[in-house]
Protein backbone atom coordinates (compact mmCIF):
# COMPACT_ATOMS: atom_id res chain seq x y z
CA UNK A 1 0.00 0.00 0.00
CA UNK A 2 0.90 3.41 -0.64
CA UNK A 3 1.16 5.46 2.73
CA UNK A 4 0.98 8.60 0.87
CA UNK A 5 -0.75 9.88 -2.39
CA UNK A 6 0.29 12.97 -3.85
CA UNK A 7 -2.74 14.64 -2.78
CA UNK A 8 -2.03 13.70 0.59
CA UNK A 9 1.24 14.78 0.17
CA UNK A 10 0.47 18.07 -0.89
CA UNK A 11 -1.81 18.91 1.99
CA UNK A 12 0.35 18.30 4.59
CA UNK A 13 2.84 20.38 2.63
CA UNK A 14 -0.02 22.81 2.92
CA UNK A 15 -0.62 22.27 6.34
CA UNK A 16 3.62 22.33 7.47
CA UNK A 17 3.63 25.87 5.53
CA UNK A 18 1.23 27.35 7.55
CA UNK A 19 2.49 25.75 11.31
CA UNK A 20 4.01 29.24 12.10
CA UNK A 21 0.41 30.96 11.99
CA UNK A 22 -0.80 31.77 15.37
CA UNK A 23 -3.98 29.76 15.04
CA UNK A 24 -2.69 27.07 13.44
CA UNK A 25 -4.27 23.81 14.24
CA UNK A 26 -4.87 21.74 11.37
CA UNK A 27 -7.78 19.04 10.73
CA UNK A 28 -5.79 15.50 10.31
CA UNK A 29 -5.36 14.65 6.80
CA UNK A 30 -4.05 10.89 7.19
CA UNK A 31 -4.64 7.93 9.53
CA UNK A 32 -2.42 5.14 9.60
CA UNK A 33 -2.26 1.84 11.84
CA UNK A 34 -1.28 -1.48 12.75
CA UNK A 35 -4.00 -3.72 11.41
CA UNK A 36 -3.02 -6.33 13.61
CA UNK A 37 -2.92 -4.35 16.22
CA UNK A 38 -3.64 -1.17 17.77
CA UNK A 39 -1.12 1.24 17.14
CA UNK A 40 -2.44 4.44 15.15
CA UNK A 41 -1.05 7.90 14.04
CA UNK A 42 -2.79 10.75 12.76
CA UNK A 43 -0.56 13.04 10.79
CA UNK A 44 -1.40 16.72 9.78
CA UNK A 45 1.83 17.91 8.81
CA UNK A 46 4.95 16.85 6.52
CA UNK A 47 8.23 18.67 6.65
CA UNK A 48 10.52 20.19 4.03
CA UNK A 49 12.62 16.24 4.06
CA UNK A 50 9.66 14.27 2.71
CA UNK A 51 9.95 11.96 5.44
CA UNK A 52 8.90 13.70 8.83
CA UNK A 53 5.42 13.58 10.11
CA UNK A 54 4.13 15.76 12.88
CA UNK A 55 0.17 14.68 14.70
CA UNK A 56 -1.13 12.76 17.14
CA UNK A 57 0.79 8.74 17.64
CA UNK A 58 -0.97 6.78 19.88
CA UNK A 59 1.00 3.01 20.65
CA UNK A 60 -1.50 2.36 22.81
CA UNK A 61 0.08 2.78 26.30
CA UNK A 62 -2.42 4.82 27.21
CA UNK A 63 -1.16 8.30 26.23
CA UNK A 64 -1.66 9.20 22.83
CA UNK A 65 1.04 12.50 21.99
CA UNK A 66 1.60 15.10 19.65
CA UNK A 67 5.17 14.66 17.54
CA UNK A 68 7.28 14.07 14.88
CA UNK A 69 7.11 10.19 13.45
CA UNK A 70 9.05 9.08 10.62
CA UNK A 71 7.04 7.71 7.21
CA UNK A 72 10.20 5.93 6.13
CA UNK A 73 9.83 4.16 9.72
CA UNK A 74 6.29 3.71 9.43
CA UNK A 75 6.67 2.04 5.89
CA UNK A 76 9.45 0.09 7.02
CA UNK A 77 7.29 -2.02 9.18
CA UNK A 78 6.74 -5.65 8.82
CA UNK A 79 4.08 -7.35 10.68
CA UNK A 80 3.13 -11.45 10.54
CA UNK A 81 1.87 -12.59 7.40
CA UNK A 82 3.32 -9.93 5.27
CA UNK A 83 1.47 -7.24 6.13
CA UNK A 84 2.65 -3.37 6.94
CA UNK A 85 1.44 -0.42 8.74
CA UNK A 86 -1.66 0.55 6.43
CA UNK A 87 -3.35 4.37 5.23
CA UNK A 88 -7.21 4.27 6.33
CA UNK A 89 -8.51 5.38 2.78
CA UNK A 90 -11.89 5.87 4.50
CA UNK A 91 -10.50 8.14 6.90
CA UNK A 92 -12.00 11.78 6.89
CA UNK A 93 -12.78 14.21 9.81
CA UNK A 94 -13.82 17.76 10.29
CA UNK A 95 -12.21 18.14 14.24
CA UNK A 96 -8.89 19.77 15.00
CA UNK A 97 -6.09 18.35 15.57
CA UNK A 98 -6.44 19.63 19.42
CA UNK A 99 -9.90 17.91 19.34
CA UNK A 100 -8.31 14.32 18.22
CA UNK A 101 -5.45 14.84 21.18
CA UNK A 102 -7.81 16.22 24.17
CA UNK A 103 -10.12 13.54 22.71
CA UNK A 104 -8.04 10.68 22.50
CA UNK A 105 -6.48 11.62 26.00
CA UNK A 106 -9.81 11.76 28.09
CA UNK A 107 -10.67 8.33 26.17
CA UNK A 108 -7.14 6.57 26.44
CA UNK A 109 -6.41 5.95 23.01
CA UNK A 110 -6.88 7.30 19.34
CA UNK A 111 -9.60 4.41 18.59
CA UNK A 112 -11.88 4.95 21.51
CA UNK A 113 -11.77 8.91 20.11
CA UNK A 114 -13.04 8.25 16.91
CA UNK A 115 -15.63 6.24 18.20
CA UNK A 116 -16.64 9.61 19.89
CA UNK A 117 -15.63 12.23 17.10
CA UNK A 118 -17.39 10.83 14.80
CA UNK A 119 -20.85 10.63 16.79
CA UNK A 120 -20.31 13.94 17.43
CA UNK A 121 -19.49 14.30 13.45
CA UNK A 122 -22.53 12.82 12.38
CA UNK A 123 -25.33 13.70 14.39
CA UNK A 124 -28.00 15.92 12.96
CA UNK A 125 -27.57 19.61 13.36
CA UNK A 126 -30.76 21.05 15.08
CA UNK A 127 -32.91 23.41 13.54
CA UNK A 128 -32.63 26.82 15.31
CA UNK A 129 -35.70 27.82 16.30
CA UNK A 130 -37.63 31.01 14.23
CA UNK A 131 -38.57 34.32 15.66
CA UNK A 132 -41.90 34.56 15.30
CA UNK A 133 -41.40 38.46 15.33
CA UNK A 134 -38.49 38.04 11.97
CA UNK A 135 -40.23 39.81 9.05
CA UNK A 136 -42.65 42.20 10.83
CA UNK A 137 -41.36 45.46 11.12
CA UNK A 138 -42.19 46.25 15.04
Amino acid sequence: MILLTPELHAALRVNADRSAESDHDPVPVVKFFNPLGAATWLATELYDDGDTLFGLADLRFGCPELGCFSLSELASIRLSFGLGIERDIGFSTTASLSVWADTARRAGSIQQAQSIIWRIESAPVPELPTDPEDGKGG
